[in-house]
């Protein structure tokens, strides 16, 4: 993963000024049309028109196009697990195959993110291991809420072989998406998933 490796600078945490989140934001909301690319095609320059910031403050926040995919990945994990923790209307007692589902898709339709992730290398100091940690943890958690720890880092362990299966040409989608929701069917009990669904009725 060479975009971890060169001398870029640490990223700058999120900021907490109304007007830098909003920048924040603008860059990461750019960035999900970006994701639909591959990893090499990412232009931080490209990025930085779109979303109408200076190349400058999007070079803080994001050396890297890497930085960047995984920084998007992590706030559309967050908004999954922030709808979920809350159990609002959308997400209250959502069926466990709702949730990973939803993690698969969103992988499956950003190359560039999932590029990121399956030549993403824990290294010591750097701070994209800090951002694979986060994803490993909010992903964990957002399917936990709807199952249970264990099923939840089997389940992840079957999207990222799916996601691999798609982009080969091994499955198509919908062989993927009903591998899925067995997997699903098989890990978390039918009385949890209803009882689920009975709490969002």
């Amino acid at each position: 993963m060479t975009e971890t490796i060169s001398d870029h600078p640490p990223m700058a945490a999120r900021p907490s000024a109304p007007r830098q989140k909003l920048r924040y934001t603008r860059i990461l909301e750019a960035a999900a049309g970006f994701a639909r690319k591959g990893l090499d095609s990412v232009e931080l320059s490209e990025v930085a028109a779109k979303a109408d910031v200076p190349l400058g403050t999007l070079y803080r926040y994001f050396p890297s196009p890497t930085h960047l995919m995984l920084a998007l990945y992590r706030q559309q994990l967050d908004e999954l697990q922030g709808g979920a923790r809350s159990a609002s209307a959308r997400f209250r007692g959502r069926a466990v195959s709702g949730v990973v589902m939803e993690i698969f898709h969103m992988r499956v339709m950003q190359p560039a993110v999932e590029q990121c992730l399956t030549r993403g290398v824990y290294l010591k100091d750097r701070d994209t291991t800090a951002l694979l940690r986060e994803i490993d943890a909010l992903s964990q958690e957002a399917v936990a809420t709807a199952s249970n720890d264990t099923a939840a880092r089997v389940l992840l362990l079957a999207v990222t072989g799916l996601v691999q299966s798609v982009r080969n040409r091994r499955l198509s989608l919908f062989e993927a998406e009903e591998d899925l929701k067995k997997a699903c069917s098989l890990l978390v009990p039918a009385s949890l998933d209803r009882h689920s669904l009975h709490q969002s009725a």
